[in-house]
């Protein structure tokens, strides 16, 4: 038996990380950009909301488009419009110039999950999806462990603008291998005859065309990923986009240099992701049922986040550094298991629409989030207590998870799969 789908699972992965860096890159350029705009924190923002609110409309349509399209052709719109907004940040001259683009990038961004998990359902067997899902959403971590060592140098060589141009086009580069290299398996000639009958061992119902959306939202198993996406999105949006200013204004951290307490944090989410993978692909192959195994996975996950609630007790920065890797660790471990959750219980054909549909009610709360954080953070600089400030949120930070996954569990308490198609 060939490996191929791994080698497929790992053009996920590239695409993943090269999504988050050019995410990322605004978020280590705040301090700079700031002060060139004269931002203030309520400004910043409406930039990000700009961007979330696109990319919550973008999620909703790329995710029907891409059960109908594929994976391939889905993947190929969605990066060539991202890395092309990635790019013209280097050009925009104001505050509205910046979240403009910034929606503009919302938008190209949106079709890389539901496109990735899309192509897993394709590709892999349930026993080994999580494990997938989480190595190519572990991309996303290494993404922003890349950021506070591209960045700060792209930044001190070049300027700000060469930032974003040099980040942008790497997605070109990916899009180039993913023409070439990417079919369904039973159209690849790599892949053989022993490694489609494992991939092919589930035998999930097929759904001919794309089901309505007023089936998708009667059902109880598309709620489940909306609550799992609503309460714990934000969290990353705000550990992705305010994470460099905390450890700037709080600890006077310098971001024109690489940042150690940033590589690690990150570094951790990478870990999370690939723990959280295996954790409950482990538990199916021991024999757990797969539902049992999800919600451990979910579980666990959700307790892990809980330690950042005490950051607010300690002036030490590698303390604070420690118990934030740790939160971020159990978040990137949530998201493994959560993207993993859907193509268990709804049809193949189902997948990507409804990726869209709770990707779009996590951006929905990652606009309504940094509302909040932006009043909370301008209040507390005022007083001269930004990192009060930060603590407030935190608080918010450690609970979500927890109160995502009992949301769930009452709704749903054994994941059962839809097994009529409407």
């Amino acid at each position: 038996m060939r490996n191929y789908r791994w080698v497929i699972c790992s053009m996920l992965f590239f695409a993943t990380t090269i999504n988050y860096l050019d995410r990322q890159v605004v978020g280590y350029l705040k301090p700079i950009l700031e002060k060139q705009f004269n931002w203030t924190e309520t400004d910043y923002s409406h930039i990000v909301m700009a961007f979330t609110a696109s990319y919550a409309i973008g999620l909703l349509v790329f995710g029907r488009i891409i059960d109908k399209i594929g994976s391939k052709m889905g993947y190929t719109i969605s990066i060539a419009v991202w890395s092309l907004a990635a790019i013209l940040h280097a050009v925009v001259k104001s505050t509205l110039g910046f979240g403009i683009i910034r929606a503009f990038l919302g938008l190209g961004e949106s079709g890389n999950f539901p496109s990735a998990i899309k192509t897993v359902v394709e590709w892999f067997p349930k026993q080994e999806r999580a494990m997938a899902t989480g190595i190519f959403d572990s991309g996303s971590n290494i993404g922003a462990v890349a950021a506070p060592l591209i960045i700060p140098w792209l930044l001190g060589t070049f300027g700000w603008q060469a930032a974003f141009i040099i980040t942008g086009s790497l997605g070109g580069l990916w899009l180039i291998g993913w023409v070439l290299i990417y079919d369904k398996p039973e159209n690849h000639k790599k892949v053989s005859a022993a490694e489609l009958a494992l991939i092919k061992s589930d035998n999930e119902p097929l759904v001919n065309g794309t089901v309505s959306w007023s089936w998708l939202f009667g059902l109880k198993q598309t709620w489940v990923f909306i609550i799992g996406k609503f309460f714990t999105d934000p969290i990353w949006y705000f550990f992705m986009y305010w994470l460099p200013s905390y450890f700037s204004s709080a600890f006077h951290l310098d971001l024109k240099k690489p940042s150690p307490p940033l590589i690690i944090i990150y570094t951790a989410a990478t870990l999370g992701a690939l723990g959280g993978g295996y954790l409950s692909s482990f538990l199916i192959k021991r024999g757990w049922p797969v539902y049992k195994a999800r919600k451990m996975a979910l579980l666990i996950s959700a307790l892990v986040v809980l330690p950042i609630f005490a950051s607010r007790y300690t002036e030490n920065i590698w303390i604070v550094v420690s118990l934030i890797s740790l939160s971020i660790a159990g978040n990137a471990a949530w998201s493994a298991n959560i993207y993993t959750v859907v193509s268990d219980i709804l049809p193949s054909g189902a997948v990507s629409s409804v990726i869209g549909i709770g990707g779009m009610a996590g951006a929905i709360g990652g606009v309504l989030f940094p509302i909040a954080i932006g009043l909370v953070l301008d209040h507390y600089k005022a007083l001269n207590q930004i990192k009060a400030g930060y603590n407030i949120i935190f608080i918010y930070c450690s609970l979500s998870f927890l109160l995502a996954w009992l949301l769930i569990h009452f709704l749903l308490p054994k994941m059962t799969p839809v097994t009529k198609v409407s």
